[in-house]
């Protein structure tokens, strides 16, 4: 397949490039830092801004399916500003999708996010709230868009992030009161986005990925 990888360059989304290339799909790698990348067989670089329409309209060109794994801002300023990043891309690219005639959308948002918060449990939602509040606060609203969107979307929420190879042991937990805090490595984050967007599984669902 033929697959746009938003965020390609850091986390989730550099391990998913490599997943995708690992399984022999052709990959675009959308970041601002494309450029940056070292050559690799099917992999074609794209650098570009994803709040800008004009771009990710170019990005979209020929390809099959997208994975947005825009991450948390480097910059420690994500505690105390208001964020709009997840937000703001994915109306963009949610917007720009059906112009382009890309339907297969599988999304990384995370543990605590939308309908998902509730299961933090009043013990951990003190401090994630303190820390993460307002990324959430747009990743909520990144949920909330892509869900109204009319495409055939996938969203992922995976727990705490960790290094390393992918275990094989994380488990999509679907069902509401199944979800709870976990870890789980980029990499097994990475293979669930590549096996979605192959099988076309969790269609209109937001699991939570935990290990």
């Amino acid at each position: 397949m033929r697959i746009l990888i938003i965020g390609a360059t850091r986390g989730i989304g550099r391990e998913a490039v490599k997943e995708a290339l690992r399984r022999g799909h052709e990959v675009r790698a959308f970041s601002r830092s494309a450029r940056d990348m070292a050559p690799a067989d099917r992999l074609e670089p794209f650098a570009g801004d994803a709040t800008r329409a004009e771009d990710v309209a170019a990005a979209l060109e020929g390809m099959e399916a997208v994975i947005l794994a825009i991450g948390v801002p480097k910059s420690p300023g994500f505690v105390i500003n208001r964020v709009r990043l997840f937000s703001k891309a994915t109306e963009v690219l949610c917007k720009t999708m059906p112009v382009a005639g890309v339907s297969r959308l599988v999304a990384v948002t995370g543990f605590g996010a939308g309908s998902s918060r509730r299961a933090l449990g009043p013990f951990l939602e003190l401090p994630f709230r303190a820390v993460f509040g307002r990324a959430y606060d747009d990743k909520d609203r990144q949920e909330h868009i892509i869900e109204e969107c009319g495409l055939d979307w996938t969203i992922f929420r995976p727990g705490l992030l960790t290094s390393g190879p992918a275990s094989g042991r994380a488990r999509a937990l679907v069902e509401p009161e199944s979800w709870h805090a976990g870890l789980v490595s980029r990499a097994d984050v990475a293979r669930y986005c590549v096996e979605a967007v192959e099988t076309g599984a969790w269609m209109h669902q937001a699991p939570v990925l935990v290990r």
